[in-house]
Parts: structure tokens; sequence; C-alpha cells
């Protein structure tokens, strides 16, 4: 099947595949999502980034716009899935709002596992609108990596929030939502986002060597 959502692809063709959305305010090609997608492409991963429509509409008229609702967002996904899969093949996730609406349909969608780099489990400065009513149930093996002082969910919220037994949670230390740590904290970027990769990478392997 082919779609015609606009893609980038990193990795060899042949290895386990990710598709992988961006978060709601940077597109698929910016510096954050392109250092995520070439480490796990030198790891052999075969990464499919791709846009939302109304990031796809702001790279061809440059004006900028919020996300779409998210019916839209999971129709995308689900196009995605159809015209990259079979979806027991796929590893689907993303940054934050990419990565949400990928837990959002992968039990649905049947994938073979979901990956989600900074989960807004809640609104900035509204703890108490947690948006973590499925992720108690969800069947889909998971990764979630969260920065530990993450605006929307970092280590004292998450620890209170029940997650299933196959979603399990990667702690970057002193990462903010995109992982960046604090200068005081001994820790650069560059090694925060290298710690996320490896960790994705290995939750990815393991996943392609448990198929039949």
């Amino acid at each position: 099947m082919q779609d015609d959502i606009p893609v980038l692809c990193d990795g060899p063709p042949s290895g386990p595949r990710l598709l992988l959305a961006h978060g709601a305010g940077a597109p698929m090609d910016s510096d954050w999502m392109t250092a995520v997608a070439q480490g796990l492409a030198d790891g052999g991963v075969r990464v499919v980034r791709f846009e939302f429509p109304y990031m796809a509409a702001r790279r061809a008229d440059g004006r900028r716009r919020p996300p779409d609702r998210e019916p839209v967002l999971l129709e995308t996904w689900r196009r995605m899935i159809a015209a990259h899969g079979p979806a027991e093949r796929v590893v689907i996730g993303g940054k934050s709002m990419g990565g949400r609406m990928a837990s959002l349909v992968a039990d649905a969608e049947g994938v073979r596992g979901l990956l989600c780099l900074g989960y807004p489990f809640h609104p900035p400065g509204k703890p108490e609108r947690l948006r973590t009513a499925h992720l108690g149930t969800l069947r889909t093996p998971g990764l979630i990596c969260q920065g530990t002082r993450d605006p929307m969910g970092g280590r004292d919220v998450v620890s209170a929030v029940a997650l299933a037994p196959g979603l399990r949670l990667h702690w970057l230390e002193d990462g903010d939502h995109g992982f960046k740590p604090r200068k005081a904290s001994g820790r650069t970027e560059a090694q925060a986002l290298a710690d996320a990769v490896a960790a994705s990478l290995a939750f990815i392997q393991a996943l392609d060597g448990a198929q039949p």
C-alpha cells in the first residue's frame, strides 16, 4: 500500500522498523529528531520519520499552526502503519505528542512495540490532568524514555502512575522534556540523547530478536 504522507528514512531497509513521529512544536527534521533517527539508524534500525498534516502544511507555507485534533492525528498514525507495515513487524512511537498518539493506537493496530520519547503525562503545570488512563492496560510492549525533571511528568509524578507490566521506564537523569540536563549536573545534552538512543536500540533489538 502506498500513502501520500511525506517521510524521511534512515538506516538499512532490512533492519527492524521504527515509525517515528515528531512532537507538537518541531518538524520531523529538527536537530533532535535527526539525532535520534541517525543514532538508531547507526545501530541497524530502519527509522521512518513523518509529519502530521498541520506540520506538513507549515512546511508548505511557513505559517505556524496548532496541532491537528486527536482524530486526525490518530488517523495519520493508522495510515502510516498501513503504508509501512505489516503492523506486527513495526515499532511505533515518537517525541512527546507523537509518542502519546502512538500509544493510543498501538493495541488496536497490533504493532510489535511502542517507543515514547518524553511522554507528556500531563500538561505543564497541571499534574492533576493525567493522560495515563490507557497506560495501565496497554498490551503492547513499550519503552518510555523520560527526563527526571520533565515538566510534563518528572519522577515524582510518574512514580505514582500505574503502568502496564509490559511498559518499561528508562530515566534520563536531570533531563527536561527533551532530556537536556542542567550544566550543574555534569551531563550534556549529547550524552542524554546517546543514553536514550542506546536504551531505545536495546528495546527494539530485543523485540526483533523475539519475533518468530
